[in-house]
C-alpha cells in the first residue's frame, strides 16, 4: 500500500461507505436530481500515513459527490404462510437507490 493514498470513511444512506475519489457508491434514495452535487459526511480519513478521527477536523472535511442516476435494487420476495389455516401471503419490494460518484475529498 502507498503512502499517498486518500480515503474516507462517510456515513451516507444510514450505512457508512470507505470512499476515495473517482468511486462510484450505491446509497439509499437522495431526493436530488440527476447531476446535482451532494456533501457527504465524514466519520474517518485517512491521508497516507495520518488518520483523522477527531470531530472538530472532521466538521471541515468535505466529501463531494455527484448523482449519477436513481435506480431500483434487486426485487426481493416475501412469503408468509401459516401451516393448516390455509394463509398464504406474498409481497414483493424493490429498494429504491441513488448511485453516487465521489468528486472530491478535501
Amino acid at each position: 500500500m502507498s503512502s499517498n493514498v486518500v480515503y474516507a470513511v462517510v456515513k451516507a444512506g444510514g450505512r457508512q461507505e470507505k470512499v476515495s475519489v473517482g468511486d462510484i457508491v450505491v446509497v439509499d434514495r437522495l431526493k436530488v436530481t440527476e447531476g446535482e452535487s451532494v456533501e457527504l459526511t465524514a466519520l474517518l480519513l485517512v491521508d497516507g500515513e495520518k488518520v483523522t478521527t477527531d470531530a472538530e477536523k472532521l466538521a471541515k472535511v468535505k466529501v463531494t459527490a455527484e448523482v449519477v442516476r436513481d435506480e431500483k435494487g434487486p426485487k426481493i420476495t416475501i412469503l408468509r404462510y401459516k401451516n393448516k389455516t390455509g394463509y398464504r401471503r406474498r409481497q414483493g419490494h424493490r429498494q429504491q437507490l441513488t448511485r453516487l460518484k465521489v468528486t472530491g475529498i478535501k
